[in-house]
């Protein structure tokens, strides 16, 4: 007889981890930062490695208080995870079940419907506009008695796009309150049109104080280099907080991560740096790939997105064909991760091959 398996699970794709590059190319393929660890989270590391045989603190009390401190909260506001996503899917968990909605844009970020799906929750799907933005008012328009949550991506994963502070406002205080929305701002570092607004110094967290049915969701992963150590925390009320800790993983946030975290903290203005270039990478990519004839997105991530429709395999192909590994979504577009000057140098190159060979062909075509 076979194995008993969960109904359901048949409409769950395992979540697809960015493509893997061979020596010498460049991996833009899962919004990583390009930069190695700064030293001084290497040492962090390194001091804790001798007590490795001990379990972690599990309620990452040292680093939450910093953290609580930082945005002027209560410690018990601030929940920690292996990273945004498994806060997203705590926050899934503590709020939706069986017969319950829970909305996101779409395209938005890949796990999103996989993640409600495995809740037992019912996945609702908004279309973003043409301009690739968030659809606010058909997002609204699509709230029903069954909705318990609404992700806002912001900047917005694949597409870069974000919603301003003043929209996203309007489109929280419309939310029915017994609906959660949550503010995920795993990009938020590389966005200059909101998170340096010194009138908002990031919508999520001033949008957690003046409504009470708002999380927000951060990570270590990008902005910070600790995408291999996973851990982001969230800042939510305090009935989802407590929710939260009743479905974490135990241990879900290993010591040396906690630690690293702790010492990213203390490097922000060394970071600032890094982030500032990959800032340029990302607007000279944007740049490079419009020149190019690629109708790309202008970004406020880490990350620009190509929507390329049908020539969404002829653009990655001939990136991977000139060094560069990207993320593509068949028949929708090509997401291609900022990274060092080295990396954009090489997707330069492998655009301007392909421009010189398109022009080769046209002559060779004229002359026959």
């Amino acid at each position: 007889m076979p194995l008993p398996t969960r109904a359901g699970l048949d409409a769950v794709p395992a979540y697809r981890q960015g493509r893997s590059a061979p020596a010498g190319a460049s991996k833009l393929s899962s919004n990583e930062s390009p930069h190695p660890p700064l030293p001084s989270v290497i040492d962090a590391v390194h001091d804790r490695l001798g007590s490795i045989h001990r379990y972690p603190d599990m309620s990452a009390a040292a680093l939450r208080a910093r953290l609580a401190e930082r945005y002027d909260v209560d410690p018990s506001l601030v929940t920690v995870g292996a990273g945004s996503v498994e806060l997203a899917a705590q926050l899934i968990h503590a709020v939706a079940g069986d017969g319950d909605e829970v909305m996101f844009a779409w395209r938005s970020f890949e796990a999103y419907p996989s993640l409600v799906r495995i809740a037992g929750a019912t996945p609702v799907a908004v279309p973003l506009t043409p301009e690739y933005v968030h659809d606010l008012d058909a997002m609204l328009a699509a709230i029903t008695p069954r909705t318990r949550l609404i992700f806002v991506c912001n900047p917005n994963n694949p597409t870069g796009t974000v919603v301003g502070a003043d929209e996203l406002e309007s489109f929280v205080a419309a939310v029915p309150h017994d609906v959660l929305v949550v503010i995920d701002e795993a990009y938020v570092h590389f966005d200059r049109t909101t998170y340096f607004d010194a009138e908002t110094s990031g919508a999520g967290i001033e949008l957690f104080r003046r409504h009470p049915h708002v999380a927000v969701l951060h990570t270590f992963s990008k902005a910070y280099g600790l995408a291999g150590l996973r851990i982001g925390y969230a800042i939510a009320p305090a009935e989802i907080a407590e929710n939260q800790r009743k479905v974490a993983v135990p241990f879900g946030v290993t010591d040396l991560a906690q630690i690293a975290a702790s010492a990213s903290l203390d490097a922000e203005d060394e970071l600032s740096l890094r982030i500032d270039e990959v800032v340029r990478e990302r607007d000279r990519l944007h740049a490079l790939l419009l020149a190019a004839g690629w109708p790309a997105v202008a970004s406020q991530a880490n990350f620009v997105w190509v929507p390329a429709g049908e020539r969404t395999e002829e653009l990655e192909t001939l990136l991977r064909e000139g060094g560069v590994i990207t993320r593509a979504f068949a028949g929708e577009g090509v997401r291609i991760s900022s990274g060092s000057a080295e990396d954009i140098d090489r997707v330069e190159a492998a655009l301007a091959a392909s421009v010189s060979n398109s022009d080769l062909s046209a002559r060779k075509e004229a002359t026959v």
